[in-house]
């Protein structure tokens, strides 16, 4: 008998978005965007791919299968095995709605669990701390432009 749970087929939502199984090719950790700017100054070029829902406002980091198994970074939600996060097409890179804030080209999806989480940890005591200055929002990165009209 087989214990491993089948992998659901992507299913199509609104405007060309999956909604995909997590926990199976990859985990995800749901950041508040608020939080998630400082992560991506921190990270720099060790960020994997990156989805913005601006609706929520949060974004999204994708990370190796099953290693979010008892994660408990403040402020943070991990999406593992039986969670599901909506996907937008490869050409959807600005908003508005969801969109690739870093677009998974050339194999960069994932980012390092590790080097996350320090990031994570880090924004999230700059973020607690009083600030003096509001954060920049960096540049799309690898993202080609969507094709006109």
């Amino acid at each position: 008998m087989n214990s491993e749970p089948a992998r659901p087929a992507a299913l199509p939502t609104t405007a060309d978005c999956q909604l995909q199984a997590a926990g199976f090719d990859w985990d995800a950790v749901r950041v508040p965007r608020s939080i998630g700017i400082h992560v991506l100054e921190i990270l720099g070029h060790r960020s994997g791919a990156v989805i913005e829902d601006p609706r929520e406002p949060a974004v999204y980091w994708f990370v190796r299968q099953g290693s979010t198994a008892g994660w408990d970074v403040p402020e943070t939600r991990p999406l593992g095995m039986t969670q599901h996060l909506v996907v937008p097409p490869p050409h959807r890179v600005r908003g508005p709605g969801l969109h690739w804030r870093i677009c998974p080209t050339g194999g960069r999806l994932i980012t390092d669990v590790r080097v996350l989480r320090t990031a994570l940890e880090d924004a999230v005591g700059m973020f607690r701390a009083p600030r003096g200055e509001t954060a920049r929002l960096l540049p799309r990165q690898g993202c080609a432009e969507p094709p006109p009209g």
